[in-house]
């Protein structure tokens, strides 16, 4: 098929090879405008734009494709570009940008989403899902409507999510699984549309959850929360934004942490060290105890414990973070 191939992030990337490499033509490649990164905030491409210059796929950078937006300029002419391209099919994902209904009626639009809608819909279905300790996610398949992931569903596929033991997936874990399932899925899903093999499903009308951008607000962590819960945030948010304390007036990442047997008494601080060895820091939290095992100073590397407390003057008593003047 000729394919209009519209992402950004690796994950995006990651669907643009398969596609590539199972024979598809792919016609043109839009892709998010390149950003500052870095230290030196030198402008830096995409992860879908790299990949397209490596193989000399034709590339288009709008900042937008609303032709009534802040850049008609830049949509009027991605428009000549989309209908120059004689496409049989736009592939999203992750792309960033929202689809007109002109670039709707112009072709079939097939979105890659993470997640198993209507579940998480929305900008970080990865993320949301290891925070609510959901026990699956997977990739769906969707046929694009002018609706935020409203569209019907033409494939669909799960994938467990392990939040137990030292496999325990952190979102950039599960988000690798993903991209080479949603990958596979999409290849099978375009062999299906060429047979008229795909068949639309409706989205159910309940179970619907909004996946919503993570804000870098949510990163420092209130002890007050139960120790489960803390745990799955540092997984949702590893390896960003990271989950962070405060400890002395400084910013220490948390990377890894696991839940202990331990109970902490009614008269421990949330945020109190209760104990620190080669194993861990034991955290007393609103409910139960959390076992810190990866962290990170601000400037420095991630550490096992063991590295960290070489350089760290802890001892049990101290307070963590935002909680530490507002008592148990």
């Amino acid at each position: 098929m000729r394919v209009i191939f519209a992402g950004t992030p690796e994950f995006a990337r990651v669907a643009l090879e398969r596609l590539q490499s199972a024979g598809h033509e792919i016609v043109l490649v839009l892709t998010q405008p390149d950003r500052p990164a870095g230290r030196g905030l030198k402008l830096q491409a995409s992860s879908v734009k790299t990949y397209a210059r490596a193989h000399n796929l034709p590339v288009a950078q709008p900042r937008s494709l609303r032709l009534d937006g802040k850049f008609p300029e830049e949509a009027a002419a991605a428009k000549e570009v989309i209908q120059a391209a004689k496409a049989d099919v736009m592939v999203v994902a992750a792309y960033g940008l929202i689809l007109p209904q002109w670039v709707l009626d112009e072709m079939d639009c097939l979105n890659i989403h993470a997640s198993l809608l209507p579940r998480w819909r929305g900008a970080a279905p990865i993320h949301r899902a290891i925070e609510a300790g959901d026990i699956e996610t997977g990739v769906t398949i969707m046929q694009m409507d002018a609706g935020l992931d409203t569209g019907d569903m033409l494939l669909v596929q799960s994938l467990p999510i392990t939040h137990c033991g030292p496999n325990a997936d952190t979102t950039g874990s599960l988000h690798d699984k993903l991209a080479a399932l949603g990958g596979d899925l999409i290849v099978h899903a375009l062999k299906l549309a060429a047979t008229s093999g795909l068949k639309p499903q409706a989205q159910p009308v309940t179970g619907v959850t909004y996946a919503h951008k993570i804000d870098k607000t949510e990163s420092a962590v209130d002890w007050r929360e139960d120790a489960d819960v803390i745990e799955r945030r540092i997984r949702a948010f590893n390896p960003t934004p990271g989950a962070s304390t405060q400890l002395g007036g400084e910013v220490i990442k948390l990377w890894r942490s696991e839940l202990t047997s331990y109970s902490r008494n009614a008269d421990e601080r949330c945020g109190a060290i209760l104990s620190l060895n080669s194993t861990g820091i034991d955290v007393a939290c609103g409910s139960g105890v959390l076992r810190l095992t990866e962290l990170q100073r601000a400037g420095g590397k991630r550490l096992p414990v063991a590295d960290f407390l070489r350089g760290a003057d802890l001892q049990p008593g101290i307070t963590l973070g935002v909680s530490a003047d507002t008592g148990p």
